[in-house]
């Protein structure tokens, strides 16, 4: 009989593990903080996204938001019948639909702001070691997109 020379990474120690237990308690803190405004985390990085940089054409906030349009256009029909954004056909491309913030949206940015920003702070996450994760997690994702799209992981 073969002995596997494979060690085991326990799911207590599988940065897989901590990454998705830390997403659910996430998606939990935002459902909670952004109820007062009846968004959801979808809703809120959509508007975080366009405060950033608007208008944008749909594809253009897919690509930043890293959503497609099958997702992506429900979620902005919904932000559109609340009052959040408004969608027009680009006058030089009728192909392209371009997504602006209504003045409803730019009003509440700053209430929107303080109240995910206030539960942050309430968490106790000093904002360098918050940086700090942000840009690891970064690191990594690039990191385990390179390896995804590797061929070689591929034929395995």
């Amino acid at each position: 009989m073969l002995m596997s020379h494979t060690v085991p990474i326990h799911l207590d120690s599988q940065l897989c593990f901590a990454i998705y237990s830390a997403n659910k308690n996430y998606n939990h803190f935002y459902q909670t903080a952004l109820s007062k405004f009846d968004l959801t985390y979808p809703q809120f990085i959509t508007l975080v996204a366009l405060w950033d940089k608007s208008p944008l054409s749909v594809r253009q906030l897919g690509a930043e938001l890293n959503l497609d349009s099958g997702t992506l256009t429900p979620l902005l029909k919904r932000l559109e019948k609340q009052g959040w954004v408004s969608r027009k056909r680009n006058t030089e491309d009728e192909r392209q639909v371009d997504i602006n913030l209504t003045d409803y949206a730019n009003s509440h940015r700053d209430e929107i702001y303080d109240r995910v920003n206030s539960c942050l702070t309430m968490a106790g996450i000093p904002v360098d070691e918050y940086q700090a994760a942000v840009n690891k997690l970064k690191e990594i994702g690039e990191k385990l997109e390179t390896v995804a799209n590797n061929e070689d992981l591929k034929a395995k």
